[in-house]
């Protein structure tokens, strides 16, 4: 599901639902002999597992075109790399009863069009890099005195891969499913932890995306009356939305696996130019790559990134305590509101809808609605959802509170953009400075012909440090053949959202998975390109300004082409976006609605725009399942008309094709907004499906048998080895043996340990023939004796809607929350509370306080930190009405505690009344040691204004203020900066607690400083502590 930056906002605000997983790796012997991973030992995570299902497009598209070293140069390369990182998460997990892998198959109407968006983005960037490999070879020759070798002409001339082949009916998806039928049956053959274990393919020939395939399986198999409801999942896959779907099946021992997105390794920074670890591209100096071993012939060792789990059942118990509404009218029911909650997720991204415009997951959208729902959920009288259907009315109510905070929300982003656009120019200056740039007048530079943007600066710092002619004809070729595959890396770009993109991957590592969201999702810690950071200094061109009276009417003016005073297209837009939330909620819960169904706009109307819900009636068709090669044709650009047949081509480029207007060359993108390109809508014109299915139809007819074969819809095959104890025998019997008869059966679960569904023979299949690899180059051996058996499976049909509720006999797992765990929850956990209060983010150190929350009660944000302190324990505001807005308190800050009048007593800028009495000497939270709770003494008289050094009380409370413990000689109380700032904590402005900093009581040290520095410049003396100190403390650095 498209909710960028959903991943790192879940595990920030509820921590504990996410672990390192516990791996073994095969062992390399000092003479080179590999002892791969006995996977039939216990795990050793502690746990056993059941089931494993693999969303194989997470694997699939890293593996053909990974961003760190050089792609596969061909597809029984890339299919090796999907056994080999199958392989590591199977010996991950171990399951001990089912093995599921599903490749995305035909996708629903809905999702083609987000689908197709990506892929012709796709093909232009594609287009773009082949251009800029162009002019990088005739600078390079050019620099060279026209002379170039020709292995790296060769390496200009390849054309990397197309991942645009990765989409169903290709013969790309061809070959993957035969390879992957193949590579089971081998490991059924070979190795012994896969023995009692059952396999489940469900190959690009069945329709439908692979995540929601296994949901189907799931809950199918929850509808048996033999389903074990203690069984325990593991569904491997980069998406957001599998955790949204592992909440949705109500299976509450159920695990997301994924890469640590968020782990940086220091040693696998690699230069894109010369290809070599240590540096990037700033600071190359395109020096020959030193040799490892007498021809470079030494395998290095693989960076390996780790993995994490993300649990589903700790998960439910963080939501158990958020969405409690005590006092309700009616008997809590945490498995409705857990619904409620995932349909809420709604509003902030999918891939069938675009996310309302004042909802944004950094902004704290989700808790914006989740505060609307608490609020209102006593007069609803009842849950907005139910089994996969939604209760207009009451999902008026949330669309209504939401509609009394978009103006609001609207003002505040723009503040924000302001604050960040003014500290990003602030930080650039500032390192500019440092780096001495300043320095450089314009005359000292040498003169550079222009060059393509994605090249320019690093190529042009490579020529300056190479001006040496020798030195640059030694590296010419390694920098260009470094060069080219960072233009490679960067063209293989992802086409949709089960399709990996890009996060600073490991070797065949799975986060190519939707790249410009995850980018965006990681961006505290992966660096800007300077194409990146440059576009992000010009302002982006929004002429909406939603930040300004009439918005509305410019926005439907200038998106939709419509008079701003027809109100009634406004509802008509209202009402689309509300069939399609009830289309995606019943998608997540009960299986396709509709295969037909799709949403006709690019965008979103406003919460204000949802009038009179309770009146509309919605019902879906079940509609037609698109063919292969119709999806081909909906979804690709003429540029990758390669991987359609060729009796289609003339329909996608002839002038006169009747469909010519579905396959634009160059489209509008809408920056709607935002700054990056990528970030934007391409404004591409929908496909007319009737029109292209009369286009097609007798071109159809014509397609040769193995064409016509995979444009045919497929069947799941279930394949397990003679080492299974019951089902391998019954299966044969029923099948092979004499008294064999039947085709097909259904399967008992006590035979099948656990399994439900229905088995079909398939045609021309015999058991105990040999296995032949499907690959020219024989990677792996031909298996003579065939000990594995494959059948079609048919998951069982259900008579009955799949209900949201445990089943009877659960055992649920020892609860994970301690008390302080649930307290820092209630108290808005590390993001921000309710009501849309900003999440400062997890910078470093001294935090301003945020703002309250706008309309639902406690919210706020924790601040934005500048430097020093890692301890992120988020602050609750208090909204309207309660002063908008922290400060830095404490002694000497920017805006302490006043005296009540229009002057702040103890220096700063701005000024608040007191606290009420009764929260000076509110308690402290239970667990945080430093904390006080009454007022503060008066400053010493030296310190009354403007400075913030050298004994300034930090404060620590998040109980607006508090003296902290007497501070040893020269340093300051807890949270000050590093005992020369008074800016932390100590009095919030406002009634909001802003700063984490101070929660410890300061240094215990004995260096005596020798005075206050300079005024103005106590961020010089900022610095985290180190050595034994708790790294919350931060010392004081002498100058």
């Amino acid at each position: 599901m498209g909710i960028p930056a959903a991943f790192r906002w879940l595990s920030n605000k509820y921590p504990k639902i996410v672990s390192p997983v516990v791996e073994e790796l095969p062992l390399t012997m000092e003479d080179g002999t590999i002892i791969p991973v006995d996977a039939t030992r216990p795990n050793p995570n502690g746990e056993e597992f059941d089931n494993l299902y693999l969303d194989m497009n997470g694997i699939v598209h890293p593996c053909s075109h990974p961003e760190d070293k050089p792609a596969p140069e061909d597809e029984e390369e890339m299919m090796i790399e999907i056994f080999k990182y199958t392989e590591r998460v199977v010996n991950m997990v171990r399951p001990r009863k089912l093995l599921m892998i599903a490749v995305d198959g035909v996708a629903p109407r809905a999702k083609m069009n987000q689908q197709r968006s990506r892929r012709f983005r796709a093909a232009q960037e594609a287009k773009e890099k082949e251009e800029d490999k162009e002019k990088l070879l005739v600078m390079l020759k050019q620099q060279n005195g026209g002379v170039l070798k020709a292995e790296s002409t060769e390496a200009v001339i390849k054309k990397a891969f197309d991942s645009n082949s990765i989409t169903p009916g290709t013969p790309f998806m061809d070959i993957l499913a035969a390879s992957l039928r193949y590579w089971c049956a081998y490991k059924l053959n070979t190795d012994p932890a896969w023995a009692k274990m059952k396999v489940i393919i469900s190959d690009a020939t069945v329709p439908g995306e692979g995540e929601h395939k296994i949901m189907n399986f799931v809950r199918s198999q929850r509808n048996s009356p033999e389903h074990d409801p203690n069984t325990r999942h593991v569904i491997y896959g980069l998406d957001a939305d599998l955790i949204m779907l592992g909440l949705a099946t109500h299976e509450p021992h159920f695990r997301v696996l994924r890469e640590d997105v968020f782990f940086q390794d220091s040693k696998a920074r690699m230069c894109k130019l010369c290809g070599q670890k240590g540096h990037d591209a700033s600071s190359c100096r395109g020096e020959t790559k030193e040799k490892d071993g007498e021809h470079d012939e030494k395998d290095k060792p693989q960076f390996l990134k780790p993995f994490i789990w993300l649990h589903v059942s700790i998960f439910r118990e963080y939501l158990a305590v958020e969405l409690n509404v005590p006092g309700l009218p009616f008997k809590f029911d945490l498995e409705r509101a857990i619904d409620d909650w995932v349909f809420m997720c709604f509003f902030v991204g999918n891939d069938f809808l675009p996310h309302l415009p004042a909802l944004e997951i950094r902004e704290g959208g989700i808790d914006t609605l989740i505060g609307i729902w608490k609020d209102n959920l006593p007069q609803m009288g009842g849950y907005v959802t139910k089994d996969g259907h939604v209760d207009l009315e009451r999902a008026q109510f949330i669309l209504a509170g939401l509609a009394k905070q978009e103006d609001a929300i609207f003002r505040k982003r723009k503040e924000v953009d302001e604050r960040r656009e003014a500290g990003f120019k602030r930080r650039k200056l500032q390192q500019e400075r440092e780096n001495g740039r300043n320095n450089y007048r314009p005359s000292d530079r040498p003169a550079v012909p222009a060059l393509p943007a994605g090249i320019t600066h690093d190529m042009v710092v490579n020529r300056k440090a190479t001006d040496d002619s020798s030195v640059a004809n030694k590296s010419a070729a390694s920098v260009l053949r470094a060069q080219i595959q960072g233009l490679k890396a960067e063209t293989a770009n992802p086409s949709d959202s089960s399709e990996p993109s890009g996060e600073q991957t490991s070797p065949a590592s799975a986060l190519g998975k939707r790249k410009a969201e995850l980018l965006e999702e990681d961006n505290a810690s992966t660096p800007a390109s300077a194409s990146d950071t440059e576009a992000a200094e010009e302002e982006a061109g929004d002429s909406v300004r939603l930040w300004e009276e009439g918005y509305q009417d410019r926005y439907y003016q200038q998106k939709f082409h419509v008079d701003p005073s027809d109100i009634e297209f406004r509802h008509k837009v209202a009402r689309a976006y509300v069939e399609g939330l009830a289309w995606v909620l019943m998608y997540y819960f009960q299986g396709c609605p509709s295969w037909e169904w799709f949403y006709p706009y690019h965008y979103a109307p406003f919460a204000a725009d949802f009038v009179d819900l309770g009146k509309m009636t919605i019902n879906f068709e079940k509609g037609r399942i698109s063919r292969p090669f119709e999806q081909l044709m909906s979804v690709l650009p003429a540029a990758s008309r390669h991987a359609i047949p060729e009796i289609y081509h003339e329909l996608m480029t002839k002038e006169d094709s009747e469909i010519i207007d579905f396959y634009p060359e160059d489209f509008e993108i809408d920056l709607n907004g935002k700054k990056m390109a990528w970030q934007g809508i391409a404004l591409l014109p929908f496909i007319d499906m009737p029109r292209l299915l009369d286009a097609m139809e007798p071109k159809t007819k014509l397609l040769s048998a193995d064409d016509a074969r995979r444009n045919s819809p497929g069947k799941d095959v279930l394949l397990l080895s003679d080492g299974h104890p019951t089902l391998y025998d019954h299966i044969t019997v029923q099948f092979y043996s004499k008294k064999a008869g039947q085709s097909s059966f259904e399967l008992d679960p006590k035979e099948s340990d656990g399994l439900s569904g229905r088995v079909e023979k398939i045609e021309n299949y015999l058991p105990h023939g040999s296995l032949a690899y499907p690959l020219e180059r024989s990677a792996f051996p031909d298996v003579d004796y065939d000990r594995s058996l494959s059948v079609h499976y048919h998951m069982p049909a259900s008579s009955h809607t799949h209900k949201s509720m445990l089943l009877r006999g659960v055992e649920l797992s020892k609860p994970a929350l301690d008390r302080s765990d649930i307290e820092l929850l209630k108290r808005g956990g590390q993001n921000s509370g309710r009501g849309g209060g900003y999440r400062g983010g997890s910078f470093r150190g001294n935090g301003r306080g945020g703002r309250g929350g706008n309309n639902y009660g406690p919210g706020g944000n924790n601040g934005r930190n500048d430097r020093g302190s890692s301890y992120q324990q988020s602050q609750q505001g208090y909204g309207n009405g309660y002063g908008n807005g922290g400060g830095r308190g404490g002694y000497g800050g920017g805006g302490g505690y006043s005296d009540g009048g229009g002057n702040n007593r103890y220096g700063g800028g701005n000024s608040y009344s007191a606290p009420p009495p009764a929260w000076q000497s509110a308690p402290p939270p239970p667990g945080y040691p430093g904390f006080g709770t009454g007022l503060p003494p008066p400053p010493p008289a030296h310190f009354a204004g403007g400075g913030r050094y050298n004994q300034g009380y930090g404060g620590g409370n998040d109980r607006y203020g508090a003296p902290p413990p007497a501070p040893a000689p020269g340093y300051s109380g807890g949270g000050g900066r590093g005992g020369s700032g008074g800016g932390g904590g100590g009095y919030r402005g406002g009634y909001q607690g802003g700063n984490q900093g101070g929660n410890q009581s300061g240094y215990q040290g004995q260096q005596q400083p020798r005075g206050p520095p300079p005024n103005g410049q106590d961020r010089r003396y900022d610095n985290r502590g180190h050595d034994n100190r708790d790294n919350r403390d931060r010392n004081y650095r002498r100058y």
